[in-house]
């Protein structure tokens, strides 16, 4: 990924919280018949083993998809999370009245996580998985669904379609294109845009992000 020094982000806190807003990840993988992607829910473990810092990503697939048969343990992958995103109007920056040197840009939060790959097809992993699973995406609900809500012999029945993987971290690499270059004015000119524009997450991450300042 190519990372000029304003929208590089390393902080490992920022990335977990990235991966953990934005959960589906897309798997990459390179098999005998060219590169593959899978699209799955991922929960990031930061205490689980991994590069310090790094963690390890957790999720669950179809038994019959052949993503966990064709990949060997220990394989190299790489799975991409992206989290906001949106258009940048040059029309929102007050520097375009002055000079108009200014033109539209994409605005983006993306992380890398490059990691190994490992099966992990025991009851017990995945039925601690799915209730961490559960446990994250159901918070915000009013009554939140828990595992106990459905039969159990409805929930055997489906633990025996899935398989776990784990994904051991050795770097995450983060970038966030969020305007950090530009003048105060020129930032805050496109954060009233983009709350115009109904874009509000968006907004609220170029309005924390930090002045890059230059070396």
């Amino acid at each position: 990924m190519y990372l000029p020094p304003p929208y590089a982000e390393s902080d490992p806190d920022v990335l977990h919280a990235i991966v953990r807003t934005h959960a589906l990840g897309m798997l990459v993988r390179s098999t005998t018949s060219g590169l593959e992607a899978d699209h799955l829910p991922f929960l990031i473990d930061p205490a689980a083993p991994g590069e310090p810092g790094a963690g390890t990503l957790l999720a669950h697939v179809a038994r019959a998809n052949p993503l966990w048969q064709e990949l060997t343990e220990g394989a190299p992958v790489l799975v991409v999370f992206r989290g906001v995103q949106g258009y940048i109007s040059p029309n929102w920056y007050p520097g375009k009245g002055e000079t108009h040197r200014r033109v539209p840009t994409w605005n983006y939060e993306a992380v890398h996580a490059h990691g190994h790959f490992h099966v992990r097809d025991d009851e017990r992993f995945l039925r601690g998985l799915l209730a961490r699973l559960t446990r994250q995406h159901e918070a915000d609900q009013p009554k939140p669904w828990k595992m106990g809500d459905a039969p159990a012999d409805y929930l055997q029945e489906l633990l025996g379609h899935i398989v776990g993987i784990e994904i051991r971290l050795t770097r995450l690499e983060g970038k966030r294109k969020l305007n950090q270059h530009h003048s105060a004015a020129d930032r805050e000119g496109a954060v009233r845009g983009l709350h115009a524009a109904g874009q509000a997450a968006l907004a609220q991450v170029m309005q924390d992000a930090k002045p890059w300042v230059q070396p």
